[in-house]
């Protein structure tokens, strides 16, 4: 069989070339011919789909069996959340902060890996930031309700745990220059509305970054983040005071 695809792989790339010299690019198959193709990359995409680590749980699997605890709190989220930690990495170590960060997730990644990135880490809080690639659809397809039910299980998976969620506005964003199809400013802020509601609905405290961060036209001004998404080292200086606020609430740093 697998000899019969490859020839079929390989009669078809010939009958290609010889079709492009001619300007002629038709390509007939079987019915037969043309299931046995389909069926052969169908079964390569499933494979690759296995080996994947479609939520990251290696991203920081080395870094969480060698951290030095009690840790303080915990920070998940995506790019921005990444990003914070690598550029204002003393913000972390001086308050026994953890940044937990993958760049492109989205909720439903984070709770995959909510175990092993906040729970197992003992943390006294979590701080969660999540949404924006929801929003923008960097796993497909996904509604509020649904964004919201990813978030309102990490705050219950938190504290079942005894450790204390902090739920975070996701920041503003006029458009996403990886996916410039969707008109993401007021998507995110209705998502923010929701947030919010559940936040106050269940006593959990909730940081306001967005209105401290949105320009007129839903998205966030160059001078704090140049591609209108991530927060430079200024975005990060305007927001490291308001979640600082929320934590004392809570701990002592």
């Amino acid at each position: 069989m697998r000899k019969l695809i490859l020839s079929i792989i390989l009669i078809s790339t010939v009958m290609l070339l010889h079709a492009q010299k001619n300007n002629d690019l038709s390509i007939t198959l079987s019915a037969d011919q043309y299931k046995q193709v389909e069926k052969h990359f169908s079964d390569k995409e499933r494979q690759n789909s296995k080996s994947r680590d479609w939520a990251y749980y290696k991203r920081y699997e080395a870094a969480n069996e060698t951290l030095k605890k009690p840790i303080k709190a915990v920070f998940m989220g995506n790019s921005i959340t990444e990003g914070w930690a690598n550029q204002h990495p003393q913000f972390f170590i001086s308050n026994g902060f953890v940044g937990r960060g993958i760049s492109g997730q989205t909720t439903s990644q984070m709770l995959c890996r909510f175990q092993s990135d906040v729970i197992d880490l003992k943390p006294q809080l979590v701080v969660i930031m999540a949404g924006t690639n929801d929003i923008a659809r960097n796993t497909g397809y996904i509604s509020h309700k649904h964004i919201l039910q990813n978030i309102k299980s990490m705050c219950e998976l938190a504290k079942i745990n005894k450790i204390t969620p902090i739920l975070c506005t996701i920041l503003p964003a006029y458009e996403f220059g990886w996916n410039k199809d969707i008109s993401p400013a007021e998507e995110i802020k209705l998502l923010n509305d929701m947030i919010k509601q559940y936040a106050n609905q269940n006593k959990i405290s909730f940081v306001d970054y967005y209105s401290q961060m949105v320009d007129e036209r839903g998205g966030m001004p160059s001078e704090i983040a140049e591609d209108g998404v991530h927060p430079n080292s200024k975005g990060y200086d305007i927001m490291e005071p308001i979640v600082l606020k929320a934590i004392k609430k809570f701990i002592k740093l």
